[in-house]
């Protein structure tokens, strides 16, 4: 089943709780949830504090992708204000096996990102252990930049991978998705969508959430 998780990050930064409130009118399966430190990445968005403010607006999964250095100290904050899917960057840390253990440790799911240079030979020791991977189809840091063609390629080849392992593993992309890269993304395997513009600026969201999915 393909889900779709909406950023937050495209949504008015002043009515957040606002966009929460609508993910689940809108069949929107998680919240996407970009938090970036000015290090990893030049950008600076929001903390935990945010995403704890932001729980009691939805039941929908939340979907923490951290694009900050030194990710496993923020396990337990993330943990605490809400979050469901714990990703880290494969690139910010060296002990990813150890990150992982302490995501499920504290009882989130455990995700691994790659950017788009990032071969996917840094997670090929840690597929059994994680539940997901996502893979960045543009370059970490700045919303609204164009799909990364080659990323096609490289869904295909980890889809295999977790095939030849019997892994159920969740692929998520991130990055440029709209329904015109989405059926790609989908027929290459992968079964997670993260999308902000194209859901935050559609006439209507709803619909443009099926459209991605595959549904019209």
């Amino acid at each position: 089943m393909i889900k779709i998780a909406p950023s937050i990050l495209s949504a008015d930064f002043s009515a957040l709780g606002e966009a929460c409130d609508k993910m689940k009118e809108w069949g929107a399966d998680y919240v996407h949830l970009d938090v970036m430190d000015g290090s990893f990445v030049n950008n600076i968005t929001f903390g935990h504090g945010m995403v704890k403010a932001l729980r009691k607006h939805t039941s929908v999964t939340f979907d923490a992708h951290l694009m900050v250095e030194n990710p496993v100290k923020w396990v337990p904050y993330y943990k605490d204000a809400g979050a469901d899917i714990f990703t880290f960057h494969v690139e910010a840390d060296r002990h990813i096996h150890r990150t992982i253990q302490t995501i499920k440790k504290h009882e989130m799911k455990a995700g691994v990102a790659l950017n788009p240079a990032t071969p996917l030979c840094m997670v090929e020791y840690v597929l059994e252990d994680c539940d997901m991977v996502l893979l960045m189809s543009v370059n970490p840091g700045a919303p609204a930049q164009k799909f990364i063609p080659s990323t096609i390629e490289k869904i295909r080849r980890l889809r295999e991978m977790a095939d030849e392992r019997g892994l159920k593993l969740d692929i998520e992309v991130d990055g440029g998705v709209n329904e015109h890269t989405a059926p790609h993304c989908i027929a290459a395997g992968a079964n997670i969508l993260v999308a902000g513009n194209a859901v935050f600026s559609a006439d209507d969201p709803k619909r443009m959430i099926r459209i991605l999915k595959g549904e019209e």
